[in-house]
Parts: C-alpha cells; structure tokens; sequence
C-alpha cells in the first residue's frame, strides 16, 4: 500500500517555511491505518520487544494500537508537568533552545526489550532523548519503527547503533 498518499503536505504550517505531514488522513481511513499499525506489529514481534515507548502526543495514536497489538505494556514519554508521578526527566537540544521529556520511574525497568514507536523521524532530538531514558532504566532499545522518516532533515547514519524501520521516507 502506498502510505504517502494518505499524508498530506501542508505548507507554512506551523510556521512559514516549514511543510508539515500530516497524517490524519491515514488516520481517517481504516484500511492504510490497518495497514500501518500491522506493519508496525511485525516489526515489534520480529524485534521481540515486551515494551512499547511512544512520546506524545501524534506516537501515542500509533503505539497504543501497536502495543495492544502486538501483547506489549505501553509506556508513555510526555512533557513536563503531565505525568503524576515522580518522573525521569531528560533534556534535549531542539532547534531553537532546549526541551524536556519524561516517563514515570519504574514503568521501563531492567532488562526490558523495547521497541520505540513514533509518527514522523525529523532531526532525531526527540528520540535520542526517549533512547537516554529507556538507557537510563537499563532496558534495551531493540528497535525504533517511525511511519515517516524526513531523511532530509537529518545525518543518515542518526540511529546506526540500532535496527530502526520506517514505512515511509521523504
């Protein structure tokens, strides 16, 4: 199936120059979804993982499914001030300063295999820092699967010491 077509370019959004993807229409349309979340899944169970780590809030659409899917727990990655209990937290570089990322402590624990889930691969801050928290909880990263990779965004080599997958590259 051909995914690009259910992801939409908007331009100037959400700032001038910048052409966003969007991908509610594959969202809306329950075949290419299908499609999508079961491509995912084997990627998961090929990579043998117990657990999936998404950030919000667009990863969240994607590895909710897959993990209920694939028989995974489920583990969030929010910005400070969402989650409720005590938290790590990780600073990363974003083009224009620096952001915050957290998960619950003890929701990734030791020896965990984790495959990382998320929407769309741009310059790779975001998911370095999710790939420093799952490290930091001595779980391993087994794998990282993105719907889209952006590849003109970022250094081709960003993920080289783990088996990534995306479904889509621009």
């Amino acid at each position: 199936m051909d995914l690009k077509k259910y992801i939409w370019d908007v331009e100037n959004f959400p700032i001038d120059g910048v052409t966003f993807k969007d991908v509610t229409p594959l969202l809306n349309d329950k075949d290419a979804f299908k499609y999508t979340i079961d491509k995912m899944v084997e990627y998961v169970k090929q990579k043998k993982a117990n657990v999936i780590v998404a950030p919000e809030a667009r990863g969240f659409l994607f590895a909710s499914a897959v993990a209920y899917a694939a028989g995974c727990r489920f583990v969030l990655v929010r910005k400070p001030g969402k989650l409720p209990r005590e938290v790590k937290d990780v600073e990363y570089e974003l083009e224009y300063g620096k952001g915050h990322i957290q998960i619950h402590v003890g929701d990734v624990r030791e020896n965990d295999n984790v495959v990382i889930v998320d929407d769309v691969l741009a310059t790779g801050g975001t998911m370095k820092a999710i790939v420093d928290l799952v490290q930091q909880e001595k779980a391993k990263v087994n794998g990282i699967v993105f719907l889209a990779d952006l590849s003109f965004l970022h250094e081709p080599e960003l993920f080289k010491e783990f088996d990534s997958k995306s479904l889509i590259t621009y």
